[in-house]
């Protein structure tokens, strides 16, 4: 199996094949077909590092990320996905939002 992460943050690698993933939408449905436990077993590990991984993606160019970079901004979005439930809702959807839905019909680039 390929890492999809760089090597110094290859404790998420478990995380990555399921929450590295390209849209809000995409990152959204994943948030919603989770449990609180797999939402806060994600946001416990990655949390304590999120700095550093914004870190680690700000040294280049955001069109030019390499996949390994991109990857890992792209396990941050996730992060801030999770968070919202993990943070405020206690719970996957969001708290008084009916049935919200979050459908994008573009989606910011990278």
């Amino acid at each position: 199996m390929t890492a999809l992460l760089p090597d110094t943050f290859v404790e998420f690698e478990p995380f990555a094949p399921e929450w590295c993933l390209a849209t809000e939408t995409e990152r959204y449905a994943k948030r919603l077909a989770s449990s609180m436990g797999e939402l806060q077993a994600f946001y416990d590990k990655f949390f304590p590092r999120l700095e550093e991984a914004i870190e680690y993606c700000d040294q280049f160019p955001l069109e030019e990320l390499p996949a390994d970079a991109l990857h890992l901004l792209r396990l941050i979005y996730s992060l801030v996905m999770v968070s919202m439930a993990v943070e405020l809702f206690h719970q996957p959807k969001a708290v008084n939002a009916a049935d919200a839905q979050l459908e994008r019909v573009t989606e910011p680039r990278p």
